[in-house]
């Protein structure tokens, strides 16, 4: 009697601890933006290097960086309102070079995730004149040239010129057509997988452009399904080139505006290549191409004569596995004429060189066993270069300033946890933002002698959110594998923690080539989603598989025609870890992810299915045939090149293992996983006699939102959790004596 008694005052006790509590709930999360944190959008920065611009209520706003006061409206949008076509809302701006002039955009509409076709003013500032682009309709990729007297943009797939001066519009190109020709843009698998939407650049001098020209007319069609309460729905068609498929035919071209002439660059024989960038050097008849081979492990810099299209190589690399991606925005070349900056992972772990055009040996400005992760730019006038690293650890991030000499390194942010900055024109101040996994971030501004001038934001408010809600404190981990690899991981405890309950688990992953996600930063809407789950009783984890970044190359590229191999492995591996703590349910493991992370938590629930007892697959890859060429074949090469790590990696595949329960949600107008995936995967489960749950969206792509599709689908992960994992908290007793869960499951419903 008196052991009910005291059980019913302990019960009681924590009845009372959750009251006390503010509790989170996914509508402050979804629906409300009760956590969002106050951020600092990028900074406008003006020639003078001291001032920048915000776009606020319509108003182009100039503001002194050092003591943010607001110095003057630049341009204020009610003033030409219903002019020229214009409907009085500003969504975006860019600068001429001078400062004079301003192109301005409005009614902006989306084509894929990235890019999209708005209406274009100009607004000169010295006689206040405001006019339109162009009168017949929408464009995309409007671009002033450095001297403001002419704008170049993409019309129909073809690339224009407007003249200023004399108001005259020039159609530069005229084969562009739908899914056929693209002239000046970008195809889709560009897009996406280089982050490239224009495809064109001004010379320096503004007298010529180089663009890009797609023949996608052989690159086969995918279409997605709309439904808008229609008596039949919407096909909506476009070019995706998946695995082992035909690309678009891609030329590089120069058009003089002087000539009116267009001259095709030399880039080889050899077409089913990649051009992932070209730019501009110092010299405006000398453009850089940029050229990769189908594998993506070689590649080369072209340094072409615009004039007459011939070409030369002035650098290559090679690389056994594949050429990070992220080098590519990395290149500068520098006033003289003949250095360039650059970063490679010749010694396997990225750092920054200076090469020069005539090839000499290029020199190394960082070595170490440690990654550059961000190049800012480079201040000639100082002999600098800025960039951020993981130095000290993977897990965080530290801002540098370094000759071009590669001597005098200075820390210009280094406080524990992730620092990155924004650099004025001039890089006498920089914006250093700095958050921890506990901490949203802070914005604060610094001279290039490190003296702090101001705080802009630090996000008091959120802070005491977290203690509000009694947010419990995010832990790193590290252990050791079977295989003896130390991985690093984060965790979070349920509330009244105690470490005689055994509490069932979450683990949260994404895990693909390079990504990070146990880092010391802020995690946004999910970090409170995650706390959520902690209040009501669960141990949420995240660990860093092979093949993440932050660690250098043989550990990132390890899973190099293998993906999913050892990422599942070590996944699986970090559950059996998770279940050996005296405070986990082994019993009791479950794991979520979206894309990739929705690959790796149906690998992780079909191959451990011994290990996982449930798994949310959001938007998943099922079988690497059905993605696209530039991003698979990176890491897989072909199908047919790679029979076996297609068949050995692929969920589809291993539906017949499925023990668990298994979430799979997918958008329906998903241009970039397609809801194939999903459709392929079910089809699988079912062919194999296996019970699943699924929801879908329709007309939602990627990342499932818009309404309340972001909130329905946070609800429908967490009944999930609770119906197949949170069961009843079992508490172990110093005599192990079987334990009465009622008044723990009547706890949990208060």
């Amino acid at each position: 009697m008196k052991r009910v008694i005291l059980l019913c005052i302990v019960a009681l006790m924590g009845v009372h601890g959750i009251r006390a509590q503010k509790l989170i709930t996914l509508e402050d999360i979804w629906q409300y933006g009760t956590f969002n944190a106050n951020s600092v959008p990028g900074f406008n920065f003006m020639n003078d290097g001291k001032h920048y611009t915000r776009l606020e209520q319509n108003k182009i706003q100039q503001y002194d960086l050092t003591t943010g006061n607001l110095v003057q409206t630049i341009f204020d949008a009610s003033t030409v309102a219903n002019q020229a076509g214009f409907n009085g809302r500003i969504q975006g701006y860019r600068f001429s070079n001078d400062e004079k002039t301003i192109l301005l955009w409005s009614e902006v509409e989306s084509i894929y995730r990235h890019s999209t076709r708005e209406k274009y003013f100009v607004f000169n500032r010295a006689n206040n004149a405001f006019a339109p682009v162009f009168a017949e309709g929408k464009v995309s990729l409007g671009t002033l040239n450095a001297q403001a007297d002419k704008v170049a943009f993409v019309f129909e797939n073809n690339l224009y010129m407007r003249n200023l001066q004399n108001d005259e519009i020039l159609q530069i190109t005229r084969d562009g057509a739908a899914n056929a020709i693209i002239n000046g843009g970008m195809d889709w698998v560009y897009e996406e997988e280089f982050a490239l939407k224009r495809g064109f650049e001004w010379s320096p001098d503004g007298q010529r452009i180089a663009f890009y020209r797609f023949d996608e007319s052989e690159v086969k069609q995918f279409t997605m399904t709309l439904y808008n309460n229609d008596l039949y729905p919407e096909y909506e068609t476009f070019k995706y080139p998946k695995v082992g498929e035909r690309n678009a035919i891609v030329t590089i071209h120069v058009y003089d505006v002087a000539t009116g002439q267009t001259a095709a660059m030399t880039t080889g024989e050899e077409t089913d290549i990649y051009i992932p960038r070209i730019r501009w050097t110092q010299d405006p008849t000398q453009l850089c191409i940029f050229r990769m081979n189908r594998h993506q492990n070689k590649l080369e810099l072209l340094l072409a004569n615009a004039a007459n299209g011939a070409t030369r190589v002035f650098f290559a690399e090679d690389n056994k596995y594949y050429i990070e991606e992220s080098i590519l925005d990395d290149l500068t070349f520098l006033s003289d004429g003949n250095r360039y900056l650059f970063t490679s992972e010749r010694t396997g772990w990225k750092h920054l060189y200076l090469g020069t055009i005539d090839g000499k040996k290029p020199l190394p400005l960082t070595t170490g066993n440690w990654e550059v992760s961000q190049v800012y730019g480079v201040d000639e006038k100082r002999g600098l270069v800025f960039y951020q690293a993981a130095e000290k650890s993977p897990l965080q991030r530290q801002v540098y300033a370094i000759g071009l000499d590669g001597k005098g390194k200075k820390a210009l942010a280094d406080a524990p946890g992730t620092n990155s900055a924004q650099f004025s024109s001039t890089y006498d101040y920089y914006v250093v933002t700095h958050s921890t996994i506990n901490a949203p971030a802070s914005y604060t501004v610094y001279n290039l002698n490190g003296q702090q001038l101001r705080l802009i934001e630090d996000n008091t408010a959120l802070k005491a959110k977290t203690k509000e809600h009694q947010a419990r404190e995010v832990e790193f981990f590290q252990f050791k594998t079977s295989e003896n690899v130390e991985l690093n991981g984060w965790m979070i405890k349920p509330r009244d923690f105690r470490e005689n309950r055994r509490y069932p688990v979450l683990m949260f992953v994404y895990g693909g080539p390079g990504s990070q996600q146990v880092t010391d930063a802020w995690k946004g809407a999910n970090y409170w989603w995650f706390q959520m789950l902690a209040q009501q009783g669960y141990v949420v984890a995240c660990v860093d598989n092979r093949g993440t970044g932050g660690r250098g190359e043989a550990f990132k590229k390890i899973t190099y025609l293998q993906l999913g191999k050892y990422e599942t492995i070590d996944q699986i591996e970090a559950a059996k870890w998770l279940g050996t703590q005296s405070y986990v349910d082994k019993n009791r493991i479950g794991i979520f992810g979206w894309s990739y992370g929705g690959y790796m938590s149906s690998l992780c629930l079909l191959k451990g299915s011994d290990v996982f007892k449930a798994a949310i697959a959001v938007a998943p890859v099922t079988n690497w045939k059905w993605y696209d060429t530039i991003y698979t074949e990176r890491f897989m090469r072909t199908e047919t090149e790679n029979p076996d790590g297609y068949r050995d990696n692929s969920p589809v595949n291993f539906a017949h293992l499925l023990k668990g329960n298994y979430l799979l949600m997918h958008g329906m107008a998903d241009d970039n996983v397609h809801f194939q995936h999903t459709v392929e995967m079910a089809n699988a489960l079912i062919n194999a006699n296996k019970q699943f749950d699924t929801y879908f969206y329709p007309n939602r792509n990627h990342g499932i939102y818009g309404g309340y599709a972001r909130l329905h689908l946070y609800k429908k992960m967490t009944r999930f959790l609770d119906d197949n994992l949170k069961g009843a908290e079992i508490q172990l007793t110093p005599t192990n004596a079987p334990r009465d869960v009622k008044l723990i499951e009547d706890r949990q419903k208060q």
